[in-house]
């Protein structure tokens, strides 16, 4: 395996076995220079235990890594000094000030007492953290907590980020803020390789997604060639007073060119290669005694990709994922 100038990270067959457990089961793929890259996946799916092997915290049973152009396969920090990374849950000290986290981080990398004082104070002003420089990490919020922890992931100003889950609890406000930081960082041409459970989140800010699945990569590609396909189908919500189960079954037999999705008692998804017309749908429902509330047209999203590719809804997988409080 080479290394390029334009490829920042390349994997192959990447394995990881904990017990009888294949918690990354032979991954392959590059991440370009400069992009945002995403690894979306439900829970114990092997996000986590992918950027531990990336990033040295654990060792590859078998395969290859290669970061910025170095053999990291057999010294697995040797590219240590260009990565930056923030973890699913905070590895910062509860005892110490914000102001103190980033120096005592800044000094591990080697900076001097003067850079990194002031590359503390630059980043707390621009994380909106300036205020709170001199309260221990223990009294912030969530949403403090994890700016506080990507500014400490970039105090050294890495080449390459790794980001595990970074906007997982948070609220809105706090999320769309780490969202915004993520994408000014790629602005300025850091590479991040990012883990997320968002589907959302992964269309908003990555070109390329992989989809992984029990340890294995089931699709990579980019943004947009994922969704282009969906664009040629056509895609309807109909909402209407509950009706029985029977109802689906008929509109299947009623309407052979179109696809029926129930979704819930009161909801169903159609598709089809042609622009769905309401006014049969709704009529032959009202025959059935069924009243419509609301026929509703959507553009596919990156949300139907995955559901399609890896047969898991996207909504249990949220659930799931904040039930158990991370990634694996």
């Amino acid at each position: 395996m080479t290394g390029t100038p334009e490829v920042a990270i390349q994997v192959r067959n990447l394995a990881k076995r904990f017990g009888e457990v294949k918690a990354v089961a032979g991954v392959d793929f590059e991440v370009g220079q400069g992009e945002i890259f995403g690894f979306l996946g439900p829970n114990g799916a092997g996000k986590t235990t992918t950027i531990n092997m990336l990033t040295g915290l654990a060792r590859p049973d078998a395969g290859a890594i290669r970061i910025a152009g170095i053999d990291c396969t057999k010294r697995p920090r040797a590219a240590q000094h260009l990565l930056g990374v923030v973890p699913d849950e905070s590895n910062l000290y509860p005892e110490l000030t914000g102001f103190q986290n980033l120096c005592f981080c800044a000094a591990l990398y080697g900076l001097r007492r003067q850079d990194r004082e002031a590359r503390a104070k630059g980043l707390l002003a621009e994380f909106g953290l300036a205020e709170a420089a001199s309260r221990k990490f223990a009294g912030y919020s969530k949403g403090m907590k994890r700016k506080l922890a990507l500014a400490a992931g970039i105090i050294h100003q890495p080449r390459i980020l790794f980001l595990d889950e970074p906007t997982t609890g948070l609220d809105v406000a706090s999320a769309r803020q780490v969202r915004r930081l993520i994408a000014a960082l790629h602005q300025a041409g850091t590479t991040i390789f990012l883990t997320t459970h968002y589907i959302e989140e992964a269309e908003r800010l990555c070109g390329r997604i992989a989809f992984i699945v029990a340890g294995r990569i089931v699709r990579t590609d980019t943004v947009a060639d994922l969704i282009q396909p969906e664009h040629e189908s056509h895609v309807m919500f109909l909402t209407f007073v509950e009706a029985e189960p029977a109802v689906s079954e008929k509109l299947i037999s009623a309407f052979p060119d179109l696809v029926f999705q129930p979704i819930s008692d009161q909801q169903i998804r159609v598709e089809a290669l042609r622009p769905v017309r309401v006014g049969p749908l709704a009529r032959f429902l009202e025959d059935q005694g069924v009243e419509v509330l609301e026929a509703r047209r959507r553009q596919p999203s990156l949300e139907d990709i995955f559901v399609r590719v890896t047969g898991i809804e996207a909504e249990a997988m949220r659930k799931d994922e904040e039930r158990m409080g991370g990634g694996a």
